[in-house]
């Protein structure tokens, strides 16, 4: 498996405890998530009908104020497993350092695939790659210049897994010819679990991933609990709020230590620290899972706590 985080049967095999003994911090998971409610008795043991699955989507277009063509799957994680069906291997452009599963994916399944560092090297591949905002340093581009970039490609994803707390999403954009959005559920509704995400696209590339992704491509229980965040708008307001006043919060932990932020979003932030690996072993004595990288021997990865309880139980790790 390449390396991301929520590898937290790594960190007990290191240092021990339960998973419930730990915080994990290694993710941008929503550590406060949506209140799921009762799911009914029919989610769990009866296939998805057509018109529950249509109205997961119309639930989607409804959150990310779009009315492009729209399909669920198994988290954004799927959406990118299936990109290679989208068109023959060509050239593929990732703007990079971001999430590494694009370079394995479309590597492995015969893509000529290079990492480029700003938005114009990425023109004249066949098939471009945006995280926005970036994975790990928070990094965005504004909508305008992505859709500049968009007649130079062949294709435009634009991955925006961590976009629900952030302004800047193409969705109202993605009936466009050649442009295609990834977005998750599970990080900002902290469901991941669940494992439901959407691609929105033109309505050729989006057929061809519904036909790929089969007949029931998410749960009956993931239609219902999705149907029913996706729709709770005053909930996504009040918790874009709280991310926002969480992140100043750690922000000001992190500068305590001396570390010094590179970036980050709502759901996660990233810092320079003088040895990542020696803050992380720090944090986990403490049962406190943090993200390092290998690229970046000084680069360490927070998602927010939830609880006050957390929030102090970090603050107890940080004092070791």
């Amino acid at each position: 498996m390449r390396e991301h985080g929520g590898n937290l049967d790594q960190a007990q095999e290191r240092f021990g405890g339960r998973a419930e003994d730990w915080i994990d911090l290694s993710t941008g998971i929503n550590r406060l998530p949506y209140p799921v409610g009762e799911v009914s008795a029919r989610a769990w043991s009866a296939l998805p009908s057509r018109a529950e699955i249509e109205a997961l989507h119309q639930a989607a277009q409804h959150a990310y104020r779009t009315s492009a063509p729209i399909v669920a799957l198994g988290g954004a994680q799927a959406a990118i497993q299936l990109l290679p069906q989208l068109a023959p291997p060509g050239r593929a452009r990732i703007l990079a350092p971001t999430y590494n599963e694009y370079v394995g994916v479309l590597s492995a399944a015969g893509w000529d695939v290079h990492e480029a560092g700003e938005l114009d090297a990425l023109a004249g591949a066949d098939l471009a790659v945006v995280v926005n905002p970036n994975n790990p340093d928070g990094r965005t581009h504004a909508p305008k210049d992505l859709l500049a970039l968009l007649p130079r490609v062949g294709r435009l994803v634009v991955d925006e897994s961590f976009a629900d707390a952030v302004p800047l999403s193409l969705a109202p954009e993605a009936g466009r010819p050649g442009l295609l959005v990834l977005r998750s559920f599970g990080k900002f509704y902290g469901l991941a679990g669940l494992r439901l995400g959407s691609a929105l696209g033109d309505a050729a590339d989006v057929a061809k991933l519904a036909a790929a992704s089969g007949p029931w491509p998410v749960s009956g229980a993931a239609i219902a609990i999705g149907c029913r965040a996706l729709h709770d708008d005053a909930w996504a307001e009040a918790t874009s709020a709280r991310l926002a006043r969480d992140c100043v919060r750690l922000d000001g932990m992190a500068r305590a230590q001396g570390w010094t932020l590179v970036g980050g979003t709502p759901l996660f932030r990233l810092y320079e620290t003088p040895d990542a690996r020696a803050a992380q072993e720090n944090l986990a004595h403490g049962h406190v899972w943090s993200r390092v990288f290998a690229r970046e021997p000084t680069w360490l990865r927070l998602g927010l706590p939830g609880s006050e309880a957390e929030w102090t139980r970090l603050a107890e790790a940080l004092a070791r």
